[in-house]
């Protein structure tokens, strides 16, 4: 192998791994953009914050009956992102009001459905026990 061959063999190599990280940067920089666009996206999506705290007993639609402390739950109307600065016995309630909502919803969807089957009924499910 003549001399001059190694030097041949040498530019080459500088060549390609130039070639290489000159790719590798385009890809680099076009995902950092994609990304950069999607966090603006983002940012205008989710940049819309309330204009303050929730106070207590401010504006809110009350959906339900008032329990012994006259609390009453509040309707999806609070812009998103209101139970943030909502005080915690308030989203406490609110929580406790809706799971309850959610199991009796449960129980008479059960009653149905057995009536429906003509299958018999729990004595929990009629409210014997």
């Amino acid at each position: 192998m003549p001399w001059w061959s190694w030097i041949v063999i040498w530019i080459a190599l500088v060549a390609l791994s130039l070639l290489f990280f000159v790719v590798l940067g385009v890809r680099l920089f076009r995902q950092f953009m994609a990304t950069v666009k999607e966090l603006g996206e983002a940012g205008e999506r989710f940049g819309h914050l309330p204009t303050g705290p929730v106070a207590p007993g401010s504006a809110g639609v009350h959906v339900g009956p008032l329990d012994s402390n006259g609390a009453g739950g509040t309707a999806a109307a609070d812009p998103p992102g209101s139970a943030v600065f909502a005080p915690p016995a308030r989203m406490r309630h609110e929580y406790h009001a809706f799971k309850l909502a959610r199991q009796e919803a449960r129980r008479l969807r059960r009653i149905q459905r057995k009536r429906d089957r003509g299958q018999p009924q729990a004595l929990r499910d009629i409210e014997f026990s």
